[in-house]
């Protein structure tokens, strides 16, 4: 039967999904699969987290990788935990040699980006802290999916195609991305949605790190590959560097909008510009969802908090801010008061002296998990260390070569980053996790989310169907074509420049599982990609 995989000529609705005794919200429905089955096996939400993190590692390459970096708020127990499981540049990367040899930022390409993956050290903290399966049963189904293969998915194909598209026009200058495509077009061209892809080395690193608890990535034979591929290629990362790695627990911070508390993980995540636009929000009162006002006030909140969020955010102990001060609601209401009818440029406030998969899961017992995962853009770096199938991210790409600023590349020091898992409770239980990847788009993502839900009481799955609106610099705004156009024509009328986009890929995908007074799970999924959610 002939057909066009990639066309989808009329609207469809999805319902909410409920459930009980579990529930594993993602953009594939191999890996939420993958997660409802650790949960049938025994596992805790903290093991379906895992396993489904796994399991996109392999089914969602494009978006993240063994290489890269994630980010965790877990409510286990009745209580709260952070996990930052970023990792640092490499002892030999030299802002000051790059600097010198002409370069005004780091590159997006090749090994001079990479700085030390966090992925497996997050898993592996996870699971001694919470787990009640072993790592290697968490990690043997994602496993499979490598060394069986899978058939590639209808989103991740386009993907593939952008970034084969992006690697070609770079391989001249960067010849190390030749690992990607001898890895992720094993034919010569990128796959298309429906082929089978195998990565059998893949599979080999992922049964190494859970036989090894993660010790052979950081200081074993994984290690001794990483080293001896970045040395080879001129690349900065040494196995000193994954030696001397750590995870960092923390506590998330929140604020209180609207009599609900919001929550996201403190620097060098950028979940702060959220949190920070909701208190500068909380000062209006929003008449509807689809007016122009509402967006008016919404695009202009978030224009102020990521002007402040750029300029003070990075790596904490450089930071030279106050955060309760920028978390404060007399802050707020201060920039509040710099909100009109016509659009701003925006600009930092006065203070006191951070390609990307998200997802959900929740246990019978009242386990939750916000789980956020990333090689940065797309497959990151384009280095791919052989026969292991480890993308290695380009996270260091974040850092500024500017002298000065919280987020000037230094040896030893975590870069800004976009990913950021969000969580929600009132008066001291947990509502539920909830998370929209894609870049800086996230905490303008969670922004909205958070609104349409609170101020106008859409349920989860309206929530993430809602159009969706990103600032980009300046009065620019991207917008979804399924904005009504009265709502286009009068934000431009207030000064906004607006870019209608076709393609919605590239705003974000989301996930939100809540839990209700009765114990009831009710999840909506991302209507943007190839949404699941698994359900017991």
């Amino acid at each position: 039967m002939k057909f066009d995989q990639y066309m989808y000529r009329y609207p469809s609705r999805r319902n909410l999904v409920y459930g009980r005794k579990g529930m594993v919200g993602t953009a594939s429905p191999l890996a939420s699969q993958v997660g409802l089955e650790i949960l049938k096996k025994g596992g805790n939400a903290i093991d379906a987290a895992i396993a489904t993190a796994a399991a996109l590692t392999v089914v969602e390459p494009s978006g993240n990788g063994i290489g890269g970096d994630n980010f965790a708020i877990v409510w286990f127990e009745g209580e709260m935990y952070g996990l930052n499981a970023s990792g640092a540049a490499p002892a030999l990367m030299d802002a000051y040699a790059m600097k010198d040899r002409g370069d005004k930022e780091v590159t997006k390409f090749g090994l001079d980006p990479v700085t030390v993956p966090g992925v497996p050290s997050g898993w592996v903290a996870l699971s001694k802290r919470f787990g009640k399966l072993p790592l290697d049963v968490v990690l043997e189904p994602a496993a499979i999916l490598a060394e069986e293969g899978f058939p590639v998915s209808v989103n991740v194909a386009r993907l593939w195609k952008r970034y084969y598209k992006i690697y070609s026009a770079a391989l001249k200058d960067y010849p190390i991305l030749n690992t990607w495509f001898e890895t992720f077009c094993p034919d010569g061209h990128p796959l298309e949605a429906g082929e089978l892809f195998k990565s059998p080395g893949h599979a080999k690193t992922l049964r190494d790190i859970g036989a090894t608890m993660g010790e052979s990535f950081y200081s074993g034979a994984i290690a001794d590959a990483i080293d001896a591929f970045s040395k080879e290629n001129g690349g900065f990362i040494r196995k000193d560097d994954l030696m001397k790695h750590e995870v960092e627990w923390v506590r998330p911070l929140s604020v209180n909008y609207r009599g609900y508390d919001i929550w996201e993980l403190p620097p060098n995540s950028i979940g702060i510009m959220a949190l920070m636009a909701l208190n500068i929000l909380e000062n209006f009162e929003l008449s509807g969802k689809e007016e122009v006002d509402t967006y008016h006030k919404q695009i202009e909140s978030m224009k102020l908090a990521f002007a402040d969020g750029m300029a003070h955010i990075g790596e904490p102990k450089t930071m030279r801010v106050d955060l309760d001060h920028l978390l404060s609601k007399e802050y707020g209401t201060a920039r509040s008061k710099l909100i009109g009818d016509q659009a701003l440029e925006p600009a930092p406030g006065e203070l006191e002296s951070n390609g990307t998969v998200y997802f959900s899961t929740a246990d019978k017992d009242g386990n939750m998990v916000s789980f956020i995962q990333s090689c940065y853009t797309g497959f990151g770096s384009g280095s791919v260390v052989p026969g292991l199938g480890i993308s290695l991210h380009n996270r260091g790409s974040q850092f500024t070569l500017e002298e000065g600023h919280p987020n000037f590349l230094e040896p030893g020091k975590r870069p800004l980053h976009t990913i950021i898992p969000g969580f929600i409770t009132k008066d001291n239980k947990p509502v539920g996790p909830f998370g929209v990847m894609g870049g800086p788009l996230q905490p303008q993502a969670h922004m909205q989310v958070v609104s349409s839900m609170v101020d106008f009481h859409l349920n989860p799955q309206d929530a993430l169907d809602a159009p969706r609106w990103q600032w980009v610099s300046g009065k620019k705004v991207q917008v979804e074509h399924g904005l009504p156009f009265h709502i286009t024509e009068a934000l431009m009328r207030r000064g906004h420049e607006i870019e209608v986009l076709n393609e919605t890929i590239m705003l974000g995908r989301g996930q939100i599982i809540i839990r209700n007074e009765d114990g009831v799970l009710v999840g909506g999924t991302e209507p943007r990609s190839d949404g699941y959610l698994a359900v017991w």
